[in-house]
């Protein structure tokens, strides 16, 4: 079962500083097994690696793009998984499940070795919740003080952020759009139900097959 930590006791520098430096993981001694550790309104949040159907839907997802990059040659967008976005505007540092970069800066990021991409070369962030961490991908709670990361890719001007949730309650895919950045809001375009096929609007145009899409257990 996933755990999900939030930090909240004294670190030698502050959260993002030290994620920013490659400092935080170590300094929690976290294992290297694909536990992540993210700085998300100032706080770091510790999660383990998601389970099998999670990762399933990443593929699904990243199947799509490459189909999309085989069969059109002027197909510009490059998904890419797991790869250290820093949010430089609010001192956070997600990892997102993936983001969706124009062709021409994924080349240059391989080429140049990057170790951090940043909001402005971000077409689309995605993220596939899990249990234990889904209150951090979606809009914050009424009420609710401590940003997520729905408010702050909306915040750093993310153009989209799809969401998949798998809570058994609100399964779904919803895209996301329109940020305001003052807010730290988006609204929502779009929304699916598990099973139907998706067609992402343009900018993206592309295809997607949600038929083992499913919930985590009830």
């Amino acid at each position: 079962m996933s755990v999900l930590a939030h930090g909240q006791w004294a670190l030698p520098d502050s959260p993002y500083a030290m994620w920013v430096r490659g400092e935080l993981d170590e300094y929690l001694r976290l294992p290297d097994d694909g536990t992540r550790v993210e700085v998300i309104g100032g706080e770091f949040v510790v999660s383990h690696a998601a389970g099998y159907p999670h990762a399933g839907i990443l593929t699904d997802l990243t199947g799509a793009f490459e189909y999309a990059k085989r069969t059109d040659p002027g197909f510009q967008w490059r998904a890419v998984q797991t790869i250290n976005l820093d949010l430089v505007d609010i001192g956070d540092g997600y990892i997102p499940d993936m983001v969706v970069v124009p062709r021409d800066i994924d080349l240059r990021n391989r080429v140049d070795n990057v170790l951090y991409v940043y909001p402005e070369q971000v077409q689309m962030a995605v993220e596939v919740t899990s249990e234990s961490n889904a209150r951090n991908d979606r809009e914050p709670l009424f009420g609710r003080s401590r940003a997520t990361k729905w408010s702050g890719y909306a915040r750093c001007g993310v153009p989209y952020y799809l969401l998949i949730d798998r809570d058994p309650r609100q399964p779904g895919v919803t895209l996301f759009g329109e940020p305001d950045r003052a807010e730290g809001r988006y609204r929502a375009l779009e929304s699916w139900k598990f099973g139907d096929p998706i067609t992402l609007p343009e900018p993206f145009g592309v295809e997607l097959d949600t038929l083992l899409w499913v919930p985590w257990p009830a």
